[in-house]
């Protein structure tokens, strides 16, 4: 309880400085593979400090999941300062591009991402390379462009081409996002996510509580960020996590607000907010969606929220809330869209649900996972 009540009072914290109290269709959850791809696997990686590991999971035709092996990523996981339950406070760290069949693991503590390729519930390393910046922690894919998220120094971008199953960096493609690197606590005051929109020729970054903003990068056809990126203030909202809403659409989990917002991305890349829908929970961080249902983690009263979708993205219906082990942070669902896997980041705790039809979820059972206390990065097939 003690440490529940942390998370929720620094999130409290970081909003009441902004005036304000305190996500898959995810490009990180999806599971869209090749035929060559994923299969009946979850991956789930540990973010160890003493070293980074991906553990895999078989899954079961019922959802239920058993371990089949442990991969090492050859780097080290790191840990914000103030961080409980999220050591990395970010969503996106473990990343499959379903184009390549490759899996990306952020190597928080090392400054390196390394590249799996995946072959059902297997793991063969291919790669490991420099974030381009200190401390990554987001990773997202579109087609042949990979982006890399860099958390702290005042956060920055680097980006990568992919070719014959390794990433190469290109020089020109590294952008400094200018946030306040003295900012305090680090877990809401570094950026929490870079992904693309859903039609890939703009990419966005939330900053959380340092601004409190969307940045918004406009792409050329080779996949190059713009000089700058346009800046959406959001106040109050401390922007965490979101999930494309078609081509040019966000949904938007807002910590500050404990909401989930749908927002349009224009083409200028400046972004506005089309509706709200408040979650009623504490510290609601992290979004997956599947269908036109979304679930909105919230780490500070250990509950997935479902959320029902209509109208493009218009109307928000708030279904009700699933309890969780504590401190529930990532999730992911499976590619057949009837299962969903919540990270659950106090005791390192995999949580695993039903889907049901009218939205709701049921409780299959967990796996506790090896060195996985604090851990983020989910990918489910």
């Amino acid at each position: 309880m003690q440490k529940l009540t942390r998370i929720a009072v620094a999130t409290a914290l970081a909003t009441a400085a902004l005036g304000a109290p305190a996500a898959s269709a995810a490009q990180h959850g999806g599971g869209q593979g090749r035929p060559d791809g994923g299969n009946h696997a979850v991956f789930v990686q540990n973010d160890n400090p003493a070293g980074n590991q991906v553990i895999a999971y078989r899954r079961a035709d019922d959802g239920r999941l058993t371990p089949a092996a442990t991969y090492d990523t050859h780097g080290l996981g790191g840990q914000l300062d103030g961080s409980v339950a999220d050591h990395l406070a970010s969503q996106g760290s473990l990343t499959y591009d379903p184009w390549h069949a490759l899996l990306y693991a952020v190597n928080a503590g090392s400054d390196t991402v390394t590249v799996f390729s995946v072959d059902g519930d297997r793991l063969t390393l291919r790669q490991v390379v420099d974030s381009g910046g200190r401390f990554p922690v987001s990773v997202a894919v579109h087609d042949d462009v990979v982006y890399v998220l860099n958390a702290l120094d005042g956060g920055s971008i680097q980006g990568y081409t992919v070719h014959a199953g390794r990433l190469r960096a290109e020089s020109g493609w590294n952008r400094r996002l200018g946030l306040d690197p003295n900012a305090t606590p680090q877990f809401t005051n570094t950026p929490g996510q870079v992904g693309f929109t859903g039609e890939g020729s703009q990419l966005v970054v939330t900053t959380k509580a340092n601004g409190s903003s969307l940045l918004v990068f406009n792409l050329d056809r080779s996949g190059a960020p713009a000089d700058a990126p346009v800046v959406t203030s959001l106040p109050g909202a401390v922007p965490f996590a979101f999930v494309p809403d078609g081509a040019h659409g966000l949904f938007l989990a807002e910590a500050g607000t404990n909401a989930v917002a749908t927002l349009v991305v224009h083409r200028d890349g400046s972004a506005s907010q089309v509706t709200q829908a408040p979650t009623g929970q504490s510290a609601t961080c992290w979004i997956v969606g599947v269908r036109d249902l979304l679930y909105a983690s919230n780490a500070g009263s250990s509950t997935l929220t479902g959320l029902r979708t209509a109208d493009r993205g218009r109307r928000l219906t708030v279904l009700g809330n699933t309890p969780t082990d504590p401190g529930t942070v990532d999730a992911a669902v499976s590619s057949n869209g009837r299962f969903l896997y919540a990270q659950t980041g106090v005791n390192g705790i995999v949580d695993e649900f039903a889907i049901n039809d009218d939205g709701s979820l049921t409780a299959l059972g967990s796996q506790t996972v090896p060195g996985g206390v604090g851990g983020e990065g989910i990918v489910a097939f």
